[in-house]
């Protein structure tokens, strides 16, 4: 049985990583789906993979920083499949790195308005199209740095995704009594094109990955999963969390 049968989502950052995987893993589970991301190659490119593989998916691309954009996604999404089930609020950058006072006021702002702005500006107009459909999942890709974890260098990328639990935890509560259910996903360290700078030499690599209880990083696949489960009835539960998906980094200390 397919989880996300006659389910409706919009995934944003789905032109790689995290957000490329959920995508065909959604697709695979029954889920019609609106891809977004900045690349319009790209997103068309995995549009006809999961359209080859017998599942459907609209790609529009644009700027998550742009409130039409938002709003463009969720009435592609009503056009075309005549509702709004999910929203994956996955698009995200690193940012600006460095010792903090160095970092500049738009590097913090471009971190600020990508992670969390843009969050905040996908959940205003998926909201009301998941209460006309009587209820509905949203989910935020967060990280533990900054939640259980501090690490030098990297001051607006925590700020800006610590300020996505605290954007779960109140949508949560105001939108739980009318059927929608916000979570955030917290993935430790993940082979994705935005973590090369943290992984991009043998050395830096092994570093990350040791901090890690399993002594390895995730697979965007792995992250995937745990982003259909918050996304599917498995999960009917479980909202207003936190949710670590981070192979042991937040508790290993050898």
């Amino acid at each position: 049985m397919q989880e996300l049968a006659d389910k409706i989502a919009i995934i944003t950052g789905a032109s790689s990583g995290i957000g490329r995987a959920a995508a065909l893993l959604f697709a695979r589970e029954g889920a019609e789906l609106v891809v977004a991301a900045r690349r319009q190659a790209e997103l068309d490119a995995l549009a006809a993979e999961i359209a080859a593989a017998g599942g459907r998916a609209v790609a529009l691309a644009g700027d998550v920083r742009d409130d039409a954009y938002a709003k463009a996604l969720v009435e592609t999404a009503v056009g075309n499949y005549g509702g709004l089930d999910i929203a994956f609020n996955n698009a995200a950058i690193m940012g600006e790195m460095g010792a903090t006072p160095d970092i500049s006021l738009a590097g913090w702002n471009a971190a600020i308005d990508t992670n969390l702005t843009a969050a905040f500006l996908g959940a205003r107009h998926q909201i009301p199209a998941m209460l006309r459909r009587g209820g509905g999942s949203l989910i935020f890709t967060s990280t533990f740095v900054g939640h259980t974890a501090g690490l030098p260098g990297v001051a607006a990328y925590a700020a800006s995704k610590s300020g996505l639990i605290g954007l779960t935890q109140a949508l949560a509560a105001e939108f739980g009594p009318r059927g929608i259910r916000v979570n955030a996903l917290l993935p430790g360290g993940t082979d994705t094109p935005m973590a090369a700078p943290m992984i991009g030499t043998p050395e830096s690599r092994a570093f990350i990955e040791g901090l890690h209880a399993l002594k390895r990083i995730a697979r965007p696949e792995e992250i995937a999963r745990s982003a259909l489960y918050l996304a599917s009835d498995a999960a009917s539960f479980t909202t207003g969390t936190a949710m670590l998906v981070d192979g042991g980094v937040s508790i290993n200390r050898m």
